[in-house]
């Protein structure tokens, strides 16, 4: 399933991406927005795999948007404006939409999508070795195999890791899941995420990983519970 979310300042426009994304099974739409401040709050504490992203707005351009957003995340252009489109390509845009577009053309912008999404993010999931967060400023390469657990502070996520001081960065607990490879780290809790290998002992609904003890929410018990038994034969 691709997130993808929709900005355009005309509220018709919107209302057509959403229709058409309807009729797309591997496009889960999240929100539509009018406004690109809103769009870009929403964007820094959300995974977001997709944008359809009109270019000319009042009050940024579609590609001034696109070039300040701090995650890798794949754009189609939409706007009604052909001389845009060659500006729109140099940043790797996976296609260019010129409205008024009908919903074939659509479809085969999203198929694009997915096969890129495909190549580079469901191939590599199980490959890569290490997580990337953006805090104060810097973007933070954190091995997967040095992480403790990680916690939910309010609108932050502290990363504790083995040796270094934790790192924190403004993002969900859903969004980091999603980075996380699921064969090595499971939700315990609304407020934790642990690795298997930092398990040292589990007595009740308590993880015990050396001198941290991390409790198990009762909606993520069984989940974790059938998850650990099977890691443990």
């Amino acid at each position: 399933m691709i997130n993808c979310i929709a900005i355009d300042d005309e509220p018709l426009a919107l209302e057509i991406i959403e229709f058409f994304c309807e009729t797309i099974m591997f496009l889960n739409l999240q929100k539509t927005f009018t406004n690109a401040a809103e769009a870009a709050k929403y964007i820094s504490t959300n995974s977001i795999d997709l944008l359809f992203l009109d270019i000319q707005m009042p009050d940024i351009s579609g590609i001034e948007f696109y070039k300040q957003i701090q995650q890798n995340t794949m754009v189609i252009f939409t706007t009604a404006y052909s001389e845009y489109a060659v500006e729109g390509f140099n940043l790797s845009a996976i296609d260019y939409l010129l409205k008024p577009f009908e919903q074939e053309r659509f479809k085969q912008a999203a198929d694009k999508a997915q096969s890129y999404y495909n190549f580079l993010y469901q191939t590599e999931k199980n490959t890569i070795q290490y997580l990337y967060v953006r805090s104060e400023y810097s973007l933070v390469k954190i091995p997967f195999n040095e992480i403790l657990y990680i916690e939910t502070l309010d609108d932050y996520i502290k990363i504790h890791q083995l040796g270094k001081k934790p790192v924190l960065t403004l993002m969900s607990m859903k969004s980091i899941n999603e980075k996380l490879p699921d064969t090595e780290f499971i939700r315990v809790h609304r407020s934790y995420i642990v690795p298997f290998n930092r398990i040292e002992s589990v007595r009740g609904k308590v993880i015990s990983m050396g001198i941290t003890e991390i409790p198990i929410g009762k909606s993520y018990e069984e989940v974790f519970f059938k998850a650990y038994v099977s890691k443990s034969f």
